[in-house]
């Protein structure tokens, strides 16, 4: 029998083999997270007829007589270039690009997909859609996440409530005004003008070092003093309940050589202790010893109370004490910006999730408070392209894949885009060209095989 028939034959089976790939990446045009394939061809074993021969003195050598006996598939390769990128407006869809793959599990089996059409269940599991499997991850821990221990399936279940917490600490940031005017004169509505300090029960005239008066009662006024101007400072007990605490910083010493001096506490005569009256009628005792602060001749803190403690007494939650950090203060000319930020929150309930693009889960609750709940896991492999496909878009490690190598998306390289999906890497354009290729390549072998069977039938033929 002629070699050129089996030539033709195995021509038309990898050509079939070649149209199927094309096919099947055609049918997955639309597939979110597909990844194309390609045939790969290569030749087979040639029969020699003769074999080459060396170079001598006399004569030179001669190449190898070989004819080949048709082509095989050499592999199928899965090319796992970047698919477009398409906004879906749904929160809790992933895009993912990068050399990587989202890991999901079923609780036994461990798959991996760059499908991230994700959601959130009747239970709070971040799932894949359609087949329910779970997105891995790590979960933080009130807000706490680490990324170093193994991963487990995602849960932020709806409704998730937020337990009040007592606030420990507040830092007061931005400027004080170092142009801030200063009494230069008191007058009393009656008796004998105090020369330095006054602290009336009937009105006095307060002139300022800007030109301004004003007519005060109950209150301490000292010459060289500024007004106190007032903060409002908010913290939380520990049954989340708020407290606004007024502080008043006086500008108590203007010295162009040395810097200037500023006194904060809790009352506006300077004394250590205010009541506050709540909502519901009960009082909270604040306790603050008046502290110091002092600035260099620049505007930066230079000594005194960097932090000072500030104490409440309710009869609810007994006492509770607030370090205030004062030493971000700067004090220069313009105007002033103080605000004091504290930690702590009233209690709350899960109210929205968002992710961004390294993968964190961040929850917004009533309270107003965000909080990590925490982070996809991104896979990584060294041979991508030897993953075993199992279908629904998922794929499994084989023995030439590699380990995966679980990180997040950072640590990786790998973009996260949220509200998105990534859509399939298949080139219409490609494949067509292919296909029509494809198809010249097979009538051409079918051609070889009917040209080897009319050579054939010849042969019979000079018999009769």
């Amino acid at each position: 029998m002629m070699r050129s028939l089996f030539s033709g034959v195995s021509g038309l089976k990898n050509h079939q083999t070649r149209m199927d790939v094309v096919g099947n990446n055609i049918s997955n045009v639309n597939t979110t997270g597909f990844k194309s394939s390609r045939a790969n061809f290569t030749d087979m074993l040639s029969q020699t007829l003769n074999g080459a021969s060396a170079p001598t003195d006399n004569i030179g050598g001669t190449n190898p007589k070989q004819i080949g006996l048709g082509s095989s598939v050499s592999s199928i390769d899965l090319l796992f270039t970047n698919g477009s990128v398409q906004s879906t407006g749904k929160n809790t869809d992933l895009a993912l690009s990068g050399n990587g793959l989202f890991v999901v599990s079923d609780g036994n089996q461990r798959y991996y997909t760059r499908n991230g059409d994700f959601e959130f269940d009747a239970d709070g599991n971040y799932v894949q859609a359609g087949n329910g499997l779970h997105v891995m991850g790590w979960m933080a821990k009130d807000g706490n996440l680490t990324t170093s221990g193994e991963v487990v399936p995602i849960r932020v279940p709806a409704g998730k409530p937020m337990e009040a917490k007592a606030s420990t600490q507040a830092t007061y940031t931005n400027n004080l005004n170092s142009e801030v005017p200063t009494i230069t004169s008191l007058t009393p509505s009656s008796g004998t003008p105090p020369t330095a300090t006054a602290t009336p029960a009937n009105p006095v005239t307060v002139k300022m070092s800007d030109g301004t008066t004003y007519t005060m009662t109950n209150g301490k006024y000292t010459v060289g003093h500024s007004l106190p101007l007032t903060t409002t400072l908010t913290v939380y007990d520990a049954l989340g309940s708020k407290h606004d605490i007024t502080l008043y910083f006086t500008k108590t010493k203007t010295d162009s050589t040395n810097g200037n001096e500023w006194t904060v506490s809790v009352d506006p005569n300077g004394t250590a202790n205010t009541t506050i009256r709540e909502k519901d009628g009960s009082t909270t005792t604040v306790n603050l010893t008046p502290a110091t602060l002092k600035f260099t001749t620049d505007g930066k803190f230079h000594s005194g109370a960097g932090t000072i403690n500030l104490t409440l007494t309710n009869g609810a939650t007994g006492s509770q004490t607030v370090a205030v950090g004062l030493s971000s203060l700067t004090q220069y000319a313009g105007s002033n910006t103080i605000s004091g930020k504290a930690n702590g929150y009233a209690a709350g309930t899960l109210e929205s999730v968002s992710i961004d693009k390294t993968g964190v889960l961040t929850g917004t609750y009533t309270n107003g408070v965000k909080q990590t709940e925490g982070q996809v896991a991104i896979a990584q492999f060294n041979n991508a392209s030897g993953l075993t496909k199992n279908g629904d878009s998922l794929y499994q490690e084989s023995n030439n894949s590699g380990v995966a190598n679980i990180k997040t998306a950072g640590d990786l390289g790998c973009k996260i885009t949220p509200s998105a999906l990534e859509m399939s890497n298949v080139d219409i354009a490609n494949e067509f060209t292919d296909m029509i290729v494809t198809q010249r390549g097979f009538q051409s072998n079918s051609k070889t095989i009917t040209v080897s069977d009319e050579m054939l039938e010849t042969l019979i033929n000079m018999k009769r």
